[in-house]
């Protein structure tokens, strides 16, 4: 009952009320910039050092030279995993870090590096 009426006093005064409120979101706020100050980056540059698994998803990172207009751009690894297009044995090459490239077309895709939030 006693509570009752103290929260009705906050309601009633908009000023407590909205510094009630400020201050709650200010302490979720600086909660949630201490959770992302706990978190780190992992990237591996060396395909021989990604795990298999990791290889074709969205963290890792192809460059893409197309020969015709000497353009580059960037890919995730699912993208470069259907540049592969049925070339298994490659794929199985580039998963075990014998190479760290191919060629598709007038495309040269090579592994750049994969980066995750640990």
């Amino acid at each position: 009952m006693k509570e009752d009426k103290e929260i009705e006093k906050i309601l009633l005064n908009d000023e407590n009320y909205e510094k009630f409120i400020n201050s709650k979101n200010e302490k979720d706020y600086i909660k949630v910039l201490e959770g992302e100050k706990k978190k780190s980056e992992l990237v591996i540059t060396d395909i021989k050092k990604l795990p298999k698994d990791v290889l074709f998803s969205r963290e890792s990172v192809f460059v893409v030279i197309n020969k015709i207009s000497r353009t580059k751009s960037y890919i995730n690894g699912i993208q470069a995993d259907g540049f592969l297009a049925g070339q298994n044995v490659l794929r199985d090459r580039l998963k075990s870090g014998a190479t760290d490239s191919f060629i598709s077309g007038n495309c040269y895709i090579k592994f750049y590096k994969y980066k995750a939030v640990v």
